[in-house]
């Protein structure tokens, strides 16, 4: 399936919000019914968050690792025809939410019920089967070793941060690492076995939706969690001191948006270690990324060409400083292995001449945010008629309200503008989400993509998150019975109307 960033359309909607019987969007029926959805509107393009196993406040940015999948989104209806759950498996299931996830329900319940699944698998025969998985664990290795390791022994240590646990395990001693193994050994292989059954799930729906003429835009967390695989196997590639913690974290510095700025808490690369190994970590997280996804967003792309710097110490952004990023020697290194690859540059924010300068040397699309438009006149970048064919038009992003939401507390001034640039008359702004549907998909922009939410026309109670804030967040659902036939249809006319039906 060729990549290109030609007239098309999608939605914006992350597997943990589709609907479902388990308590949580996984990768079962309901996401192949998704699918069809998506193609029978006349939509190419699904964009999701990051797949990773999340941990504590459940965010897909801050995940145990950077390669490994959430077993959380396994679907168990799947497990039962594969042979790896009985029908009286599932008799214990909780009853579960409808339109959120209750994290503190759907963990343990999911957790137990993968625990079954693998000792079914301990006992099943089946050479095709086993030579799956050996082939998975084989072709995975280098990654999936540290990755099952790392998880079993923060079970082993009731979950606490690889900084806590004992020295020798926190500095990966040889000899305590073999011995960790032979004891871990089943709780290692459990492990290995949720990432088998993960990538085999999402590999099956994703070739389903290449089948459908649908493909996936994934998404690439410029940083990683300090307590992840990755700091705790690689320590050497990224800022920490001889205890392991990090000198300096990742955020973003005071602007209109927040007087103290953001402070994400992410240690930050080594870069130069990066560069004396040809950036072989970054490749191979790109290439991992490519086995799951057709097109990846790189997130917070301007911190390729300068990244805020903060004292880990600090407890707020403000006393950071903008610190040099790898810049066009990353992007050479990247596209002289890849030859094309599809990146989307996420360029919000405070962007300098500079970034625009990386970002347009291999004319990669950046993003316009249409809930970013409406407050600064016509002159404001994020307007379509200033936009260049070149991007990516969103009417809003996970991080933002959704467009009901941001409309009905946005300021009169704001209002104003919205309604006569769009051309709402009085105080009709009932369907200001699908206003600035019309808009984005009216536009010059090459891709055009909405959150579902938008697509439904919900308000405030239906956001996905609030950025640096923990509780509340990653819960949304949809419910099967809200992707009508209708909505269906009027996005098939509107995907006709403005040429996006198909790529």
């Amino acid at each position: 399936m060729s990549i290109t960033f030609e007239r098309a359309s999608g939605i914006l909607l992350h597997p943990t919000s589709l609907p479902g019987p388990f308590g949580i969007g996984d990768f079962g029926p309901d996401a192949y019914h998704w699918i069809d959805f998506l193609s029978e509107a006349g939509c190419s393009l699904w964009q999701i968050l990051p797949l990773g196993p999340t941990g504590y406040g459940d965010s897909p940015y801050q995940c145990f690792s950077a390669v490994a999948g959430n077993p959380f989104l396994i679907n168990p209806a799947l497990l039962i025809e594969d042979g790896f759950l009985a029908k009286n498996d599932l008799i214990d299931q909780p009853e579960f939410c409808r339109d959120q996830v209750d994290y503190g329900l759907v963990i343990p319940w999911k957790l137990k019920i993968l625990e079954r699944a693998f000792n079914h698998f301990k006992n099943i025969y089946n050479p095709a089967l086993t030579a799956d998985y050996d082939k998975f664990h084989s072709d995975a290795s280098y990654w999936l070793d540290d990755f099952a390791l790392f998880m079993s022994l923060k079970e082993a240590n009731q979950g606490a941060s690889w900084q806590k646990w004992d020295k020798d395990l926190r500095e990966r001693n040889p000899k305590s690492l073999l011995e960790a193994k032979k004891k871990l050994s089943n709780a290692i292989q459990r492990q290995i076995f949720q990432q088998f059954i993960f990538f085999r799930q999402w590999q099956k729906l994703r070739a389903y939706a290449h089948n459908q003429s649908v493909r996936i835009i994934g998404d690439i967390p410029i940083f990683v969690a300090h307590d992840s695989a990755e700091v705790w196997a690689k320590p050497s590639l990224f800022l920490l001191d001889q205890q392991g913690a990090p000198t300096f974290v990742a955020g973003v510095p005071p602007d209109y948006f927040s007087s103290t700025g953001q402070l994400w808490g992410n240690p930050l690369y080594h870069w130069d270690i990066h560069a004396q190994s040809g950036y072989t970590w970054w490749l191979e997280r790109l290439r991992s990324t490519l086995d799951l996804v057709d097109i990846i967003r790189l997130d917070h792309f301007r911190g390729f060409d300068a990244y805020w710097e903060v004292p880990a110490q600090e407890t707020t952004a403000v006393n950071g400083r903008w610190a040099p990023g790898p810049g066009l020697h990353f992007f050479n290194k990247i596209f002289k292995t890849f030859g094309s690859i599809p990146i989307i540059a996420e360029d919000l924010g405070v962007i300098t001449p500079q970034v625009n300068l990386l970002r347009d040397k291999y004319n990669l699309p950046g993003m316009k945010v249409l809930v970013f438009a409406f407050n600064s006149g016509s002159s404001n970048p994020y307007l379509p008629h200033n936009f260049e064919k070149n991007c990516v038009v969103y009417t809003g992003t996970h991080d933002n309200d959704t467009t009901r939401g941001w409309y009905d507390q946005a300021s009169p001034d704001e209002q104003d503008f919205t309604n006569r640039y769009l051309n709402i008359s009085g105080t009709d702004s009932s369907n200001i989400s699908w206003r600035l549907i019309r808009a984005a998909w009216s536009s010059v922009a090459g891709f055009a993509i909405a959150p579902l939410q938008d697509i439904l026309g919900l308000g405030n109670e239906a956001r996905m998150n609030y950025p640096s804030s923990l509780g509340n967040n990653w819960k949304w659902r949809v419910t099967a019975d809200a992707l009508t036939d209708k909505i269906k249809l009027r996005l098939l006319d509107i995907n006709n109307i403005f040429g996006r039906k198909r790529i």
